[in-house]
């Protein structure tokens, strides 16, 4: 499994392969997995979502973003997603990853794309999430929160079971609401759980802590054994429900959100759109390679379905190959 997961973490870094699968769409498979190419596809798929008592964490999907014109068309689509949240009345929030904002730019650029961007979302009372990345923009991500959280109360974060400081980050946090996810990069044996373990260990650890101790909770899992345990947890210490949520997915599992959701679960669905969605695809397969299989059973039910995934596939195979 370490060297599947290894595999496509590759593959969500490369950067050929990523220009490529723009040019494919979404052919590859993650047509079942990304909610549209654009804006009101994705509020068509947020609206289906709000019908079934789900809510939606939105992500503008983007990747490998180093000019500051990107970053600025990415803060541009980003605020009019705001305004059609608002427009449209559905329950939805933003989450959103700093490096598409300009954080490998500049951090002054990137806070103040991040700035107008909070605003916005305050005058609509609109929460804000900001999804951590790699090791490398872990800490310069939190300053970034440490500054705007000065000035607003609408963000909040994430934090990456598979650190070992995680722990002192989730106290350190603790009054923001929060989503605890194992972690989906690959990072160093001295910074982080290589074992998983260790990881599913310090996961559930992290939950239990921030349960009992913060602000909300988003428990983003497709493991129900985890989800077990919470409804478990959160029953044997009297946590209402109004204080955590579970959190899945766009695409995976939908039998279980719509279970979850019909138990009176507070649930939200991740939701990612756009026509850059190569990267997020590989590490949602990198995550769990289960994945794979649940994305197979959805998308690849016709025949030329699947001869179009099996052909991507071999596609970067071939390719990968190559570069070795």
């Amino acid at each position: 499994m370490g060297l599947t997961r290894d595999f496509f973490i590759q593959l969500s870094q490369n950067q050929l392969l990523n220009k490529g699968a723009k040019k494919w769409g979404l052919k590859l498979g993650a047509q079942s997995v990304v909610a549209g190419t654009n804006i009101d596809e994705m509020i068509v798929s947020v609206k289906e979502l709000n019908a079934h008592g789900i809510s939606a964490t939105i992500d503008n999907l983007g990747e490998f973003v180093y000019e500051k014109s990107e970053a600025v068309e990415a803060k541009e689509q980003i605020l009019t997603v705001l305004d059609a949240i608002h427009e449209h009345g559905v329950d939805a929030h933003i989450s959103l990853k700093p490096t598409q904002l300009g954080l490998d730019i500049d951090y002054d650029f990137c806070l103040d794309n991040l700035k107008e961007i909070v605003d916005r979302a305050y005058g609509y009372g609109i929460f804000i999430n900001f999804d951590m990345e790699d090791y490398g923009h872990l800490h310069p991500s939190f300053d970034l929160i440490d500054e705007l959280s000065a000035a607003y109360n609408n963000v909040g974060t994430v934090i990456q079971a598979y650190f070992y400081e995680s722990e002192e980050n989730i106290e350190k946090y603790k009054d923001y609401r929060l989503r605890i996810v194992k972690g989906a990069y690959k990072e160093p044996e001295h910074l982080a759980y290589q074992d998983k373990k260790d990881i599913d260990r310090n996961y559930i650890k992290l939950i239990e802590y921030h349960l009992l101790h913060g602000k909300f909770t988003s428990i983003a899992t497709h493991d129900h054994h985890v989800i077990n345990h919470v409804k478990a947890f959160v029953k044997k210490h009297d946590i209402p429900t109004d204080k955590f949520e579970f959190q899945m997915l766009y695409g995976f599992r939908r039998d279980l959100q719509l279970e979850l959701a019909k138990e009176g679960y507070n649930f939200c669905t991740y939701v990612p759109f756009g026509s850059d969605w190569y990267g997020y695809f590989m590490r949602r397969l990198a995550e769990r390679p289960q994945n794979l299989t649940l994305v197979g059973k959805q998308v690849f039910n016709k025949k030329t379905n699947t001869l179009i995934g099996i052909g991507a596939g071999a596609f970067i195979l071939g390719r990968m190959s190559k570069r070795k």
